[in-house]
């Protein structure tokens, strides 16, 4: 089978071959609209806007495709909460099928809200709104959790609009590979850029340590596993035995290999794309009532969980733990406690 060409431009980001050298020009027209987007806003918006009621943090990356934002958002926001302050996040909710503001609840579904912020909001408890224009979604945050003090935006890097008090950048192992603008790299706008600290994972290149505050991020699979009917299992009682693994994840030979990792055998690996749908997980149904029906566990991501459960509970999620640096955390907490002082309420 021929391999498709979005694969094909992909694998080409890990160098400088013909492909991406071929791509050159269209990536020149992007890092020109780049260029003219910034000029844009600067004209809009001459006059400084005015302060919000908030400390508002970005959690972001400048390459295509998953970087792990969103488990470094959760353990943000739940290291903010230990330390006593109100915190809210906003979201664009990518892949849901509505542009409207509004609320995520516990019991929302995937397909109106998407599934990062749903999981955002089971995992931490705080308020979550989503809106196509972040500052939609900040307002709407604001109004309904006046008490709100920190909000944290889970991606929206190049979201110029909003204005923030502190960017971190997220890089998975791949790093910035060959440092061009897509399509004939993967960065989103060039790099190095202004950013107030860096977490990269693996072995990053010096071009991502080389930032001042640029912090190795740990990651790891929880021990205990949960599904849809409530039960529990620790991760450690399937191993040696053959499993089922399905991930829509960016990345989901990295949730395999995990898996494995941990003593885990892959009997069937499903890769979806990211965000999967609702018709993509119903496709594979069958797949997966066979493998329970001959004593086959089924394991997923907890992401893939909230999309995954109301059709099929007896999935177990296996939730992913990030340990955020200890200096990032210290660096935050200085800022934060010297700004917010100075923000009006």
């Amino acid at each position: 089978m021929a391999q498709p060409l979005s694969e094909r431009i992909r694998q080409s980001w890990q160098g400088k071959g013909w492909l991406s050298t071929a791509l050159l020009p269209l990536s020149w027209l992007y890092g020109a609209v780049i260029v003219a987007r910034r000029g844009v806003h600067r004209l809009r918006h001459r006059e400084p806007a005015a302060r919000l009621p908030a400390f508002v943090i970005v959690v972001g990356n400048v390459v295509a495709g998953g970087a792990g934002k969103t488990p470094v958002t959760i353990a943000l926001v739940q290291a903010l909460q230990q330390r006593g302050w109100p915190v809210g996040v906003v979201s664009r909710g990518y892949g849901r099928t509505g542009q409207d503001c509004r609320p995520v609840r516990p019991d929302s579904h995937a397909s109106e809200v998407g599934d990062e912020p749903l999981l955002i909001h089971r995992n931490t408890g705080a308020p979550v709104f989503v809106a196509e224009r972040r500052m939609d979604a900040v307002q709407a945050l604001l109004h309904a959790c006046p008490q709100t003090r920190i909000i944290v935006s889970d991606d929206g890097l190049q979201h110029l609009a909003l204005p923030r008090d502190f960017e971190i950048c997220v890089f998975h192992e791949t790093g910035i590979q060959n440092g061009r603008l897509l399509p004939a790299g993967p960065l989103r706008e060039p790099w190095p850029r202004a950013v107030d600290a860096v977490l990269y994972r693996g072995e990053a290149s010096p071009a991502i340590r080389q930032h001042p505050h640029a912090w190795p991020v740990q990651r790891q699979l929880a021990a205990q596993t949960r599904n849809g009917l409530g039960e529990q299992r620790a991760l450690r009682d399937w191993a040696a035995t053959p499993v089922l693994a399905l991930a829509g994840i960016a990345e989901p030979q990295a949730f395999f290999t995990m898996l494995e990792a941990r003593g885990l055998v892959l009997a069937q690996r499903l890769a979806l794309p990211d965000h999967a749908d609702d018709a993509a997980l119903r496709a594979r149904l069958p797949l997966l009532q066979q493998a329970v029906a001959a004593g086959m566990p089924v394991l997923c991501t907890e992401k893939d969980s909230v999309k995954l459960w109301p059709l099929f509970p007896q999935a177990y999620a296996v939730p992913l733990q990030v340990e955020l640096p200890t200096g990032l955390l210290e660096q935050l907490a200085q800022r934060i406690d010297r700004v917010l002082p100075a923000i009006g309420r």
